[in-house]
C-alpha cells in the first residue's frame, strides 16, 4: 500500500462527518478532469515521498475520540491486495469509513462488503457503460471486460446493506440531461446519485 498524501480533519469528504482522509497512490484510469496528477501519473507519482502507514494509524489511535470516520480514497485504493489489511486496521481502532472507488475491482468490494470493512462506499459511475464512452473520459484503451467489471461493482453496491452513493462528473459536451438521466435510470433508484460539475484548474489534462 503507497500513501501519498493525509488530511488529518476534513468536513467535506464524508456528509456530516468530521474525517481524516487517506489518499493513496496509482490509478488504473487517466481522467482528464481528474484533480489528483500527483497520485495517479507515474511520471509524478515517485517525486513525493509515501507517507508511512504506522505514522497514519498512530495519529488515528490518538485522535479517535474527535474524528467520526476515515475515508480512504486515491489515486484508486482498490489496486491494492492489502487494502483490506489497512481497512481493518482503522476499523479496529473504533472508526466508521468510507471507501471511495472507481468500480473496476469488484472482487476487492466484494471482500471488503462481505468483511464489513466499510461502512460507506462511494462509486465513481464516470458515463454510460460503454467502451467507446468509457474510453473518452478515463483516457485509457476500456475493453469489455472492464465494462463486465463496472457493471458487476453497480449490481454489487445496490444489492448491499451497507450506505451506497454514485456520483458522475458532468462534463460539457460529453455529459447532456438525457445521459444523465440514462445513467440514473441504469443506477436505480435505492441508492444516492450525486452529479459534480467540472472544475478547471490543474488537473491530469494539464500534463498530458
Amino acid at each position: 500500500m503507497r500513501i501519498g498524501g493525509f488530511v488529518k480533519n476534513s468536513l467535506v469528504d464524508w456528509d456530516g462527518k468530521v474525517a481524516a482522509v487517506i489518499f493513496t497512490k496509482g490509478c488504473n484510469f487517466r481522467c482528464g478532469y481528474c484533480h489528483n496528477p500527483s497520485l495517479v501519473l507515474p511520471e509524478l507519482i515517485d517525486r513525493t515521498e509515501d507517507i508511512d502507514e504506522k505514522t497514519v494509524l498512530d495519529f488515528l489511535a490518538e485522535r479517535n475520540n474527535w474524528l467520526d470516520g476515515v475515508v480512504v480514497t486515491g489515486g484508486e485504493p482498490t489496486i491494492y491486495g492489502d487494502l483490506p489489511v489497512l481497512l481493518e486496521e482503522i476499523k479496529s481502532l473504533g472508526y466508521s469509513l468510507k471507501l471511495d472507488t472507481n468500480g473496476t475491482n469488484p472482487s476487492m468490494l466484494q471482500k471488503i462488503i462481505k468483511n464489513k470493512l466499510a461502512d460507506y462506499i462511494a462509486m465513481d459511475v464516470k458515463t454510460l457503460p460503454e467502451k467507446s464512452l468509457y474510453a473518452k473520459i478515463t483516457g485509457i484503451q476500456v475493453t469489455a471486460d472492464i465494462i463486465e467489471k463496472i457493471m458487476t461493482s453497480i449490481l454489487l453496491l445496490n444489492n448491499s446493506a451497507i450506505e451506497v452513493e454514485f456520483r458522475t462528473t458532468i462534463i460539457p459536451g460529453i455529459h447532456d440531461e438525457a445521459a444523465v438521466n440514462l445513467i440514473r435510470t441504469l443506477l436505480g433508484k435505492n441508492k444516492k446519485y450525486r452529479t459534480n460539475q467540472y472544475r478547471d484548474g490543474s488537473t491530469i489534462e494539464t500534463y498530458l
